[in-house]
């Protein structure tokens, strides 16, 4: 199979932070040089290390090429700019100035190399207050108001399980490097991108200004200052055999669990249809099916549930995941060498194309290992496109998405120049639009939704469905994310599709995947990380039922990043194919690539990847620590000796250095406890922002654990201007929204162009695209085929005649 990006070189000069977006660049096709220094890349090291192994390297490093280049030296940096002028993209995470220093930063490289993207991925990117903090994982969950929503209320904030963020900083790396190189093409202009991890974070992991799950509903919207009791929005039940969750949603699975339980009388009030009820009777309500549930295993359960319409997932260990059918026969767990001699069961990759699996080919390379090979000159492509349009003008993306990742997916498009047309059938309203909780508008649609246009059309009709094959036929990508299979049989298969426009580019996305045993099971993103071993590590170590991850929505905003990578780099392709393909990403792949460092070592090493807590299993201090104040925190990581002596500068404590229990890092961590107090001591009456700020001006990682409100007016987001503001005349008030997913040289930011209502643009696209005149949309919109918003002149009209 030929990839999608086959002819593309990136050069990698990542360095732990960023990492996966080569890896996943590589995984699409593109040819990805890692150039390391002399002696190799401090992420060699990174723990788990396994027979003198890093997981985590080796995962990241995955198909790619591997060089070492001294740029202390004149023959070094000769060498970075010859392969800079036949490169297309180059990502690099040094300090921010360390490569300019010597002559070969962003500016001296595409002054030789004026059509290169040069993407910057740094902590806190090149400019703003922090830009010379450290941002560890711990940090950023802190820092990004991740932290603040985790956990469960009265007790410390949980942080998440590690992996997860330098994955999702690997996908908007990706994204935005993959968006510039698209405008290249058109434009034959390169650019300079700088990216920052904490605002990827802020803005793409869980962000809490931007589309919201179903379980919004249940949820306060007045930014209470403690932890949510999240459990009871995907409660976990103990069974047989282990634990399920389960996801009540919709109406029809709240009755289909009421009768499962038997009818009870007290739940038969029509209230207990919404969500919300449902939330303030928890106490009553779960104990009944802990009861039910107690006598049946985790299979039982589940097929009962889907019988019934009940969405029912496992809660599967490292272990169980590792050992499930459905993985091994989806493809998404291979058995491959990692390192020379050491095989693994891995994650093999995010995406399918052409219905070929996407993913690992080739170990990790050792340092300097191609060394000798010579690179050919980079073919030149001329373009004519004009550099100030968009990167993505002139494409038009037929939407079929819904809730959260059907609306992130799109909205990438979107907010980067493609026409984005969101199809809606009234008859199935999108369930974002259903979570307003009594609002004129959900807040979900305006963040969403923003910068498309809506289509009300009625696709089950054989009407409907012509009008959607004739868009097709002049349209670049359909994007989909129902249960397999749904797309084909309402007659719209990749395959009938490109014999329509054999140029379309077809994506379509489901929780586990159109192959394999669960294929067809009820999926939702509570599930998804309950099925994939995320939640059991998203708790504290001493309660098994208390998974603190009923906040988030992971991971749909990340997963519709990595769908958007796929399309953007078949949109590639299709330059020099001149033909579209099909696409397919499970979320459930998305959840197992970024937790691909436990599963992996878990495999290696059985029973040694434990659930940590607040601690870091490889460093201390470590955690999440209190501090003065109502529920304040801070969260410090000491990963070194030379971060430790630093850290014992700052608390005045010199003789803590030469105190033999904490000499080392093996010392620290086995007298853990007492390297914590000395932490915890010198944070319990001091401010968590001053004290994260004058640790990190002497090199110790810290962050203040920051509340969402926080993030309005944090001073490095503030100078970056991570935020815009968004309105709608439905809305009260304008929303905060992402402002960008980097910043770039020569691409402007999105605007911010209202959400559009269900159906507003029907006519508009109707006449434009099909050549529709009125009449025709007219009786097309009588006969229910055309669904405009209300108010169109045609109801009108049928109103006053009848």
């Amino acid at each position: 199979m030929t990839l999608p990006l086959h002819g593309v070189r990136v050069l990698d000069l990542t360095d732990g932070l960023g990492e996966s977006g080569g890896r996943y660049l590589a995984d699409l096709g593109a040819e990805v040089i890692r150039i390391e220094l002399p002696g190799g890349s401090r992420s060699r090291a990174t723990q788990p290390v396994v027979d003198g192994v890093s997981i985590p390297f080796a995962l990241r490093n995955a198909n790619k090429l591997g060089i070492t280049l001294d740029l202390d030296t004149d023959a070094g940096r000769a060498r970075l700019r010859d392969l800079a002028v036949g490169a297309d993209i180059l990502i690099e995470s040094h300090r921010p100035g360390w490569l300019a220093e010597r002559g070969v930063g962003p500016d001296e490289i595409r002054a030789v190399a004026p059509e290169l993207v040069w993407l910057s991925v740094t902590g806190f990117g090149r400019t703003g207050p922090y830009r010379d903090w450290i941002a560890t994982e711990p940090v950023l969950y802190g820092l990004s108001g991740v932290l603040s929503r985790s956990g469960a209320p009265g007790a410390a904030p949980l942080l998440p399980p590690a992996g997860l963020v330098e994955e999702s900083v690997g996908a908007h790396v990706a994204w935005a490097a993959l968006l510039a190189y698209h405008r290249r093409l058109a434009s034959g202009r390169g650019d300079t991108v700088d990216l920052s991890a904490f605002e990827a974070i802020v803005h793409g992991f869980d962000p809490g200004f931007g589309a919201q799950g179903s379980a919004a509903a249940g949820r306060s919207e007045d930014f209470p200052r403690g932890r949510p009791n999240a459990a009871n929005f995907y409660p976990v039940f103990p069974c047989k055999d282990g634990h399920v969750r389960i996801c009540l949603l919709a109406k029809r699975q709240w009755r289909g669990m009421f009768t499962w339980l038997g009818e009870p009388e007290e739940f038969a009030d029509p209230k207990y249809d919404t969500i919300p009820a449902r939330f303030a009777d928890a106490d009553i309500l779960h104990p009944l099916i802990e009861e039910l549930f107690s006598t049946h295993t985790q299979a039982e359960l589940v097929a009962e549930g889907a019988r019934r319409g009940v969405p029912v997932g496992g809660v599967h260990t490292l272990s169980e995941v590792l050992g499930t059918e459905h993985f091994a026969e989806s493809g998404s767990l291979v058995d491959t060498e990692i390192a020379p001699g050491l095989l693994a069961r891995v994650p093999s990759g995010y995406v399918s194309v052409g219905g070929e699996r996407a993913g690992i080919r080739t170990r990790a390379p050792q340092p300097g290992e191609h060394n000798d090979l010579t690179f050919a000159p980079r073919d030149t492509v001329a373009a004519t496109g004009n550099p100030s349009d968009t990167p993505l003008a002139g494409l038009r993306v037929l939407d079929l998405g819904v809730i959260v990742f059907g609306a992130e997916l799109s909205r990438q498009f979107a907010d980067y120049g493609a026409d984005v047309i969101k199809i809606e059938n009234a008859n199935f309203p999108d369930g974002l639009r259903q979570s307003k909780r009594g609002a004129a508008l959900a807040a979900s649609v305006a963040w969403g939704h923003r910068n498309k246009r809506s289509l009300g059309i009625d696709l089950r009709s054989s009407e409907g469905a012509d009008l959607f094959r004739r868009l097709v036929a002049d349209a670049d990508v359909v994007l989909a994310n129902f249960k397999p299979g749904t797309l084909a049989s309402m007659g719209f298969s990749y395959e009938s599709l490109a014999e329509i426009n054999p140029r379309i580019v077809v994506s379509e996305s489901s929780s586990f995947g159109s192959t394999g045993p669960w294929r067809t099971r009820l999926g939702y993103g509570p599930l998804v990380r309950a099925s994939c071993g995320v939640s059991a590590l998203w708790r504290y170590p001493d309660n098994a039922e208390l998974l603190c991850d009923g906040q988030t929505v992971y991971p749909d905003h990340i997963a519709a990043h990595v769908a958007a990578i796929a399309v953007l780099a078949a949109l590639v392709d299709r330059r020099r194919t001149g033909r579209g393909t099909n696409l397919e990403v499970a979320q459930a792949d998305t959840a197992l690539v970024q937790l691909g460092v436990q599963l992996v070592t878990e495999g290696l090493r059985p029973g040694t990847v434990t659930v940590p807590g607040n601690s870091d299993p490889y460093a201390a201090p470590s955690g999440v620590y209190p501090c003065a104040g109502d529920d304040e925190w801070c969260v410090v990581t000491v990963r070194d000796d030379e971060e430790w002596a630093a850290l014992c500068d700052v608390l005045d404590r010199p003789d803590l250095v030469g105190d033999s229990r904490f000499a080392t890092a093996p010392q620290r961590i086995a007298y853990r406890a007492e390297a914590d107090a000395v932490v915890a001591g010198w944070l319990r009456d001091r401010d968590p922002q001053e004290a994260a700020a004058t640790l990190q001006a002497a090199g110790v990682p810290a962050g203040a654990m920051l509340r969402l409100p926080q993030l309005l007016t944090d001073p490095h987001l503030t100078a970056r201007r991570t935020y815009t503001t968004i309105g709608h005349e439905l809305l009260p008030a304008d929303l905060p929204a992402t402002a960008r997913v980097a910043v770039f040289g020569e691409i402007a930011d999105p605007p911010a162009l209202q959400a559009p209502l269900a159906g507003e643009q029907t006519r508009q696209i109707c006449a434009e695209l099909l050549g529709l005149d009125d009449a025709e949309i007219d009786e097309l919109v009588r006969s229910g085929v055309l669904q405009p918003p209300v108010g169109d002149p045609a109801l009108a009209r049928e109103v006053a005649a009848g």
